[in-house]
């Protein structure tokens, strides 16, 4: 089965506000955050959804394991950048 690819603009719109799904981007995969209680209305702590979290996570009091429990929807187009 083939990976969805997804442009920064399809992963813009899923951040709790525009649409009921709740993505983050990391490293290069997208994941489905929506089941997540810590990520209610597009916002965990001060971070965001619908955006690549890549660089925002060495700053996190965890690791990136925490991403383990999401399942991976689909990849980010980075030649959209």
């Amino acid at each position: 089965m083939k990976t969805a690819v997804y442009s920064r603009q399809q992963l813009a719109l899923r951040n709790g506000q525009d649409r009921e799904e709740i993505w983050v981007a990391y490293k290069g995969k997208i994941y489905d955050v929506t089941a997540s209680r810590l990520w209610r209305k597009g916002q965990h702590y001060e971070h965001w959804a619908g955006q690549d979290l890549t660089e925002e996570l060495k700053d996190a009091p965890h690791t990136e394991k925490v991403f383990n429990k999401f399942e991976v929807i689909g990849e980010l187009d980075h030649s959209t950048s």
